[in-house]
């Protein structure tokens, strides 16, 4: 297993101070955000200084019915080979729903969401990481996620749902134990029993982030300090295996650099105090299981009906057809307004739909900073307004788009010379790059002028 060290999560914002840290091994950067023909110059440099940078995908959507996307495997590969990274990691997580597969509209979530731990959801999700797993160059490890809600009738806990994963694919694991805690905290889950149960020899390595609790929900921000209920959770997992890595994560309100290098030193003096316990089990069976097969072959209980789960058996159709509609079906009423699937929590899927929409309004600042400037204070209340029953369907940047156009349809904003700037903002980023000069195209931007002066 590559031992990684102490690293942190490597983002523009906080390069400078990155870079100068003195004791850091190794940095993750956001797949997404990577561009293989054009590296940023600090990851340039951390890697000239022999700094492992590892790319971690987040919209691969793996825990998704649908086979995993060609075109976005390919980009994660490139990633991968322009970094020179030792592994890749992604999230046991769905992204995006229906589509062909259940003949209802194609939703994005824009957020990770939690897959069921059925029999059904394991099938399709191991062999997506083997379509995975064979198109990138180096080991894949999963993550696993915090969540809000729970889904009905599931048949197994986290720990035993990554035990079969990881029996039955070989797949390396990327523990989060900040989501360790969030799921406590949420959905009643157990960190311990949690670590009993799944192989603590296939870890790759460990996040760590902090959040917050409101109204006893946990919110697993990246935006806060590393509370010490994480920290525990983290001495938890070392006594039983150290980790060949340990990561901090911080996607927002990044503090001054002497405060994540004080985070850093609480994650590193976690591991180096506790050392593994020497008379404790590593990579036990969780309770009921009997590990009878190979990295490649079924866990114990996916037999026969399972939906072919065993290597070399093709997944029946009806399983990714059955957890498609399952999935359509909450990401539906979570970002469309559509009713509530049967057995879930109204409340906390009210919670879970009210964060997307936030989230979703503050990529879109992000993606295109001109529309909060142009809009000011009414740009979140008229962006959530605007997200209501529109779902998004073809990422941030299609979303940004249509939001503004959007607003000049309804007269938006009230003020003219905001609406002027609006206009030209949207018109410069919807048409052709350079604008064409077909006469065709010249056709459509000359009507989107006439349309949205009226």
């Amino acid at each position: 297993m590559e031992q990684l060290g102490t690293g942190i999560g490597w983002r523009p914002e906080i390069a400078d101070a990155v870079e100068r840290m003195p004791d850091i091994d190794w940095v993750e950067a956001v797949a997404e955000n990577v561009c293989p023909g054009h590296l940023h110059e600090s990851l340039v440099r951390l890697r000239e200084r022999g700094v492992t940078v590892v790319p971690h995908g987040v919209s691969l959507g793996l825990g998704g019915a649908d086979r995993p996307d060609e075109t976005r495997l390919s980009a994660l590969a490139e990633r991968v080979q322009a970094l020179g990274s030792p592994l890749v990691t992604e999230h046991i997580a769905f992204v995006r729903a229906g589509g062909p597969l259940t003949a209802s509209p194609a939703l994005e979530a824009g957020h990770l969401l939690p897959v069921p731990r059925t029999r059904d959801a394991l099938d399709v999700l191991c062999e997506n990481i083997r379509i995975a797993q064979d198109a990138l160059p180096v080991p894949l490890a999963v993550e696993n996620i915090a969540a809000l809600i729970s889904w009905p009738g599931e048949e197994m806990t986290e720990g035993q749902f990554l035990y079969d994963l990881v029996d039955r694919t070989g797949v390396r694991l990327l523990i989060d134990v900040a989501n360790l805690h969030t799921n406590h905290v949420n959905r009643g889950d157990d960190p311990a029993r949690a670590l009993d149960e799944l192989p603590v020899e296939a870890i790759a390595y460990v996040h760590v982030a902090g959040g917050f609790e409101r109204d006893g929900v946990w919110h697993d921000s990246h935006a806060h300090p590393v509370p010490q209920a994480v920290l525990d959770v983290l001495a938890d997992l070392a006594s039983r295996a150290t980790p060949p890595g340990v990561l901090l994560e911080r996607d927002e309100n990044f503090p001054e650099p002497g405060e994540l290098e004080r985070e850093l030193s609480a994650i590193r003096r976690t591991v180096d105090r506790t050392p593994p316990r020497t008379h404790a089990a590593v990579g036990t069976v969780p309770p009921g299981r009997v590990r009878e097969a190979g990295p490649d072959g079924p866990a114990d209980g996916a037999g026969p009906g399972s939906g072919g789960g065993g290597a070399g058996a093709g997944l029946a159709p009806l399983v990714r057809q059955r957890l498609g509609l399952a999935q359509a079906a909450l990401l539906s009423c979570l970002v469309a307004g559509t009713p509530v699937p049967e057995g879930f929590d109204r409340v906390r899927i009210g919670v879970q739909a009210r964060a997307l929409a936030a989230k979703r309004a503050g990529v879109v600042a992000k993606v295109a900073p001109e529309l909060p400037v142009i809009l000011g204070e009414a740009y979140r209340p008229a962006f959530l307004d605007y997200a209501q029953g529109r779902p998004m369907t073809g990422g941030y940047r299609r979303d940004a788009l249509g939001f503004a156009e959007h607003l000049l349809l309804v007269g938006l904003p009230e003020d003219a010379g905001a609406r002027r700037r609006l206009r030209d903002w949207w018109l410069e980023r919807s048409g052709p790059t350079p604008p064409s000069r077909h006469p065709a195209a010249r056709l459509a931007r000359a009507t989107r002028r006439v349309l949205l002066r009226h």
